[in-house]
């Protein structure tokens, strides 16, 4: 199997801020700057969520208000995608260049767009920038992306829709043939039951691809009609991991406390799939 990158990674909204606190967990970002280096291809959830934040802290604890549901999302997100940029680069080390890069499912589903994407990544790793890539929010109008991903279907291909920045991160690791895909979250990897750590899967192989994705199916099913918090972000998680590990990616889900290096290597928990 031939890789022309090594790992991609991807952080979700819950994992960069204090929950309780309401405010970014500055830690978070911290550590990852020690962490981050061109070896990484990083997609980064948290603009929605911390211009939220953001607005708050300026408004006397007040939220928006607007009926259009799109331009809600849209004004949170462009506020805080500027400070989401502002605090990567703030910890991450001065001698890499960092690169903002937004997508939208239209970059995945044309095949010129796809390709200057990947072109645009892959040089900003040989230029010595890491990129940092989220979906398109403070642009998006769900009704749009609706209407135009119909007609793309209408035509019979398999369409990308990006409605998650976990499949953002899964089809950027097909893009550049990642050997890595690593998902860090607030939990310490797949859970059979979210309320109890203890019932971590530590692993989920099988002996080829074919095994792998119809395990992962398994636990797919596992999700099914249970109300238990967390599950439906676990099942969201293992429906896009199927078209990486098709490629050969090795995936890697933990929690975002941890260092990069401590998870890839297996000296901390998390879930990792991979053929045996």
């Amino acid at each position: 199997m031939k890789f022309d990158h090594e790992f991609v990674g991807k952080i979700g909204s819950m994992a960069l801020i204090r929950k309780d606190e309401h405010d970014i967990d500055y830690n978070v970002f911290s550590r990852l700057g020690l962490d981050l280096s061109p070896d990484f291809i990083w997609v980064s959830s948290g603009a929605v969520e911390i211009g939220r934040l953001d607005y708050m802290k300026r408004n006397n604890g007040n939220e928006l208000k607007n009926k259009d549901e799109n331009l809600l999302k849209a004004a949170y997100a462009s506020q805080g995608q500027t400070i989401l940029m502002e605090n990567y680069r703030r910890f991450i080390k001065s001698s890499y260049s960092v690169r903002q890069i937004l997508v939208e499912h239209q970059h995945f589903n044309n095949t010129e767009k796809k390709e200057f994407l990947r072109q645009l990544i892959l040089n900003s790793i040989a230029q010595n920038a890491i990129p940092i890539i989220n979906y398109n929010d403070s642009v998006s109008s769900e009704e749009i992306r609706h209407m135009e991903l119909y007609s793309l279907k209408q035509n019979g291909d398999d369409v990308v829709e990006c409605i998650d920045n976990d499949e953002t991160a899964a089809q950027i690791s097909v893009l550049v043939r990642a050997r890595t895909l690593i998902l860090l979250t607030s939990a310490p990897g797949i859970l059979k039951d979210p309320s109890d750590p203890s019932t971590l899967i530590e692993a989920v192989e099988g002996k080829d691809t074919y095994e792998l994705i119809d395990n992962i199916k398994e636990l797919e099913r596992y999700c099914e009609g249970t109300s238990r918090e967390g599950s439906q972000g676990m099942k969201a998680k293992l429906k896009f991991l199927s078209e990486p590990i098709k490629h050969g990616t090795t995936v890697i889900i933990g929690h975002s406390r941890h260092r990069l290096k401590d998870l890839i290597e297996g000296n901390v928990e998390r879930t990792i799939f991979r053929v045996r």
